[in-house]
């Protein structure tokens, strides 16, 4: 006798959004970004499917002391194009760095994302502060607290 196994299914009203909080203090823009974009999906979670919304949300700060490695600093450029003739626009990395430095880590992690609607969900739970403050601190408190409780029950 062959016994099957149903495989767990969850749907949207089972998954539960965490808060997490990531210092990119001098930590390597390419492996932050990595552990970003895995929460955001929620591929660290069992109750992980690619077709939900299971990821949490994450708040980044000092975004502007993120480091990174080899001659990048030199020879990364950013582009955009605005679907003219010859109006293609080339930021450097350090122009970037000094206007805006939480694009660098939204450019990051955007492209470790799915490319879908889903994917555009996924990347409005990210947070990018340049500095060390935020002002989610009351959702982390009440994430906090709920695990705590949580784990009595």
């Amino acid at each position: 006798m062959v016994t099957r196994l149903k495989p767990y299914n969850p749907s949207a009203s089972d998954l539960e959004a965490d808060w997490h909080v990531i210092d990119a203090d001098d930590q390597v823009l390419g492996r932050l970004t990595t552990k970003i974009a895995i929460l955001l999906m929620g591929k660290h979670k069992p109750e992980y499917v690619p077709h939900l919304l299971s990821g949490d949300f994450v708040v980044v700060i000092n975004a502007d002391k993120v480091k990174i490695t080899g001659n990048k600093a030199t020879q990364k450029e950013y582009l955009r194009h605005s679907q003219y003739p010859g109006n293609l626009k080339r930021i450097s990395y350090e122009m970037m760095r000094e206007r805006h430095p939480d694009r660098i880590v939204q450019h990051s992690v955007k492209g470790m994302l799915p490319k879908t609607k889903l994917g555009a969900r996924m990347l409005s739970r990210l947070k990018i502060y340049a500095g060390p403050e935020h002002p989610h601190e009351a959702q982390i408190k009440g994430a906090e607290k709920a695990r705590s409780t949580k784990g009595d029950a």
